[in-house]
């Protein structure tokens, strides 16, 4: 009986040390490729990262991502431009113990500036809020906010994507410039 009780309290204990354990993570962040998936795969080979967030327009590209890179997790959303789907506007993600907002930013309006997102992403206990749409590149902080537009992979004009890492209870955010 002893030994029942001490291998019960032994395996709470290794889960209970699990759970407080925070993993590092590197995630790259993708939107707006419409249609061009060769600079996500060249940043995904240069980077190695641990997964890969596609904020839409167009998520089939994320899902030809995920065909091209089996082993590689992808999380995306749909935009505007990915017509009629079942797949979510929007994502809640709890990444290494942060709580991170996906959206491609259509339905907030990010394009007549980012106060509604940034708004609703306080108002839900966002760590750190993703959206793309507007093509232009940015990181920002509001308080503990992390705020972030990779712009775009398409591959003409400007192409960029985004790096989050998350160590030790740290976050960080920046762009990668491609073209």
């Amino acid at each position: 009986m002893y030994e029942g009780a001490r291998s019960l309290y032994h395996i709470q204990f290794i889960l209970w040390r699990a759970k407080k354990k925070v993993q590092n993570m590197k995630a790259l962040v993708f939107s707006d490729s419409h249609g061009t998936i060769r600079y996500m795969q060249d940043a995904v080979r240069a980077e190695r990262p641990d997964l890969v967030l596609h904020l839409g327009d167009v998520m089939r590209d994320a899902r030809a991502l995920m065909e091209a890179e089996p082993e590689l997790r992808v999380e995306y959303v749909c935009g505007n431009c990915d017509g009629f789907s079942a797949q979510p506007d929007e994502k809640e993600l709890v990444l290494s113990g942060r709580k991170i907002l996906m959206t491609h930013g259509h339905l907030y309006h990010v394009k007549s500036g980012i106060g509604f997102a940034v708004r609703n992403a306080i108002d839900r206990g966002m760590d750190v809020l993703l959206f793309g749409h507007t093509h232009e590149p940015l990181v920002d902080r509001q308080g503990a906010l992390w705020i972030m537009n990779p712009g775009s992979i398409r591959g003409w004009g400007m192409t960029t994507y985004g790096v989050m890492e998350l160590e030790q209870g740290k976050t960080d955010c920046r762009i990668v410039r491609v073209l």
